[in-house]
């Protein structure tokens, strides 16, 4: 009976360990001046954005990027290499991944032109309910923690002193990363 015991919690814990891992991995930490933001990645709304986000992450594209576009009581907007709001990656516009999610507060979902096939690196957080945008953009993720920090990016078209994202990474590459860095 022990011994079934001891094997009904170790697959308990490996399960949970599982289950954490693939939790963390659509997770992206996005470091910006005032704090730590958390956003939970939607592969299960636009799994080819999501895709994307994770491959220009990764190469640590995102890195030192301002926020072009900061407009109070609507989003926050970055991922444009040329701070202008035209530019984007060398990588393919992506085709629409519109739902019908809501654009809540935290909502992060991808900036485009007229074009709804246009999406490429560009994205913006939602400050408050931007419902108006559900079923025209693409949303692919929430902010779960550190919305408190995207409230006080600087605001402007563009802000007279843009903030910028200082570090964007995936969790689990983060996680990786730190006991090498403890050494």
């Amino acid at each position: 009976m022990k011994t079934l015991l001891t094997l009904a919690l170790g697959a308990l814990l490996m399960t949970t360990a599982s289950a954490s891992a693939q939790e963390k991995a659509n997770l992206v930490y996005m470091d910006v001046p005032a704090g730590r933001v958390v956003i939970e990645l939607k592969p299960d709304l636009a799994p080819k954005h999501v895709e994307r986000i994770k491959t220009l992450t990764q190469k640590g594209f995102y890195n030192g990027i301002i926020f072009h576009r900061v407009i109070e009581g609507f989003m926050a907007q970055t991922g444009d290499p040329t701070g202008t709001g035209m530019g984007g990656s060398d990588l393919p516009d992506l085709p629409a991944e519109f739902s019908n999610a809501n654009f809540g507060r935290g909502t992060v979902g991808a900036a485009r032109s007229a074009s709804p096939n246009s999406a490429n690196s560009q994205f913006f957080i939602c400050f408050d309910d931007c419902s108006f945008l559900n079923g025209q953009y693409t949303i692919w993720g929430q902010v779960i923690d550190g919305m408190q920090y995207v409230d006080k990016i600087a605001r402007g078209e563009p802000p007279a002193n843009p903030d910028k994202i200082v570090k964007m990474q995936m969790a689990v590459d983060a996680e990786s990363a730190a006991p090498a860095a403890a050494q």
